[in-house]
C-alpha cells in the first residue's frame, strides 16, 4: 500500500501528538523525542511531526511511502521517464528508520518530495553516526529538505 507522507515542523511535541491524536482518533506508530509519526488507514497517510522550535506550523517536507524497495526503483524509474531529476538516497537511517528512498525537487518553490520504504527500525533519528547527513545531504540541496538551521530535517 502507498501513502503520502506530510511531515510537519511543530513548536512542541507533546503539544502535537495529543492534538493530532484527538484530530485523527489514534496515536502514534511510533514515538521518540522530539519526534512522532502516525500511520493512519484512513485517510491513508503518514503524519510526521518534528519538534523544530520556532519553525511550528510550517512543512518541514512532503513524501510518498510505498511498500518495498522494488516499487522505489518503479517510482523513480517513472519519474525519470517524465523528466524529473532524483538524488537517491539507499540504506540510510532518518527518522527512527532505515530507509532506502529518493528525493524530487519542486520548480520554483523549493518543496521536497520523499519517495521511500522502511526497510527497519531505528532506535536512533539519524542511525549509529547520529550525523543529520541523511534527507538529500544538506538542506536546500537538490532533493534535500529546507528544514531549520540545527533542527533534525526528518
Amino acid at each position: 500500500m502507498s501513502r503520502l507522507q506530510l511531515a510537519l515542523n511543530v513548536n512542541d511535541i507533546d503539544e502535537a501528538v495529543t492534538f493530532y491524536s484527538r484530530l485523527f482518533g489514534a496515536e502514534p506508530a511510533k514515538r521518540r523525542p522530539g519526534y512522532a509519526n502516525f500511520a493512519l488507514a484512513e485517510p491513508p497517510l503518514k503524519l510526521q511531526v518534528l519538534e523544530n522550535p520556532g519553525q511550528g506550523g510550517t512543512l518541514n517536507h512532503l513524501g510518498v511511502e510505498v511498500p518495498d524497495v522494488a516499487a522505489v526503483d518503479a517510482e523513480q524509474g517513472r519519474l525519470a521517464r517524465a523528466g524529473l531529476t532524483s538524488v537517491d538516497e539507499r540504506d540510510t537511517t532518518c527518522c527512527y528508520a532505515r530507509q532506502d528512498k529518493f528525493w524530487i525537487k519542486g520548480p520554483s518553490d523549493g518543496e521536497t518530495w520523499e519517495f521511500y520504504t522502511v526497510l527497519a527500525d531505528s532506535l536512533t533519528f539519524y542511525g549509529e553516526e547520529d550525523s543529520p547527513a541523511c534527507c538529500g545531504g544538506n538542506a536546500g540541496e537538490a532533493g534535500g529538505p529546507a528544514a531549520a538551521p540545527a533542527a533534525p530535517c526528518c
